[in-house]
């Protein structure tokens, strides 16, 4: 189930500045900080992000056109900062939701998207 854009708007303008101050330092929130690929220009966006080992899982509930989403495509890495730690990440790339590659522990929150973004720990 995609998430409506008019809350995604609200998210971006509202909610994701707030929780940045944070979100980098309370698993499983995390912040993804990515470059615009036509702005270039640096970002950062809270996210939940599952870990296992040096796998990476990122739900999307607002489907694979976000913006952040289509600039780490585009780049095929990102940063991660996830309980205070810095985590370069590699071979981004979209998985649909009951992917076997799925982090174990996003499997639940994955069931309420249609797509997760998946990365490696470089």
């Amino acid at each position: 189930m995609k998430i409506p854009r008019a809350v995604a708007h609200a998210n971006k303008v509202v909610t994701n500045p707030i929780q940045g101050l944070w979100a980098g330092r309370i698993a499983p929130w995390a912040v993804v900080e990515h470059v615009g690929r036509k702005s270039n220009k640096s970002y950062s966006t809270p996210v939940l992000a599952f870990v296992d080992d040096d796998r990476i899982s990122i739900v999307l509930p607002y489907g694979t056109d976000a913006d952040w989403v289509r600039n780490v495509l585009a780049a095929g890495r990102f940063t991660l900062v996830r309980g205070g730690k810095r985590l370069d990440v590699a071979g981004a790339r979209v998985l649909p939701s009951d992917s076997p590659d799925v982090v174990k522990s996003a499997r639940i929150p994955a069931m309420v998207a249609d797509s997760v973004l998946y990365g490696r720990i470089a």
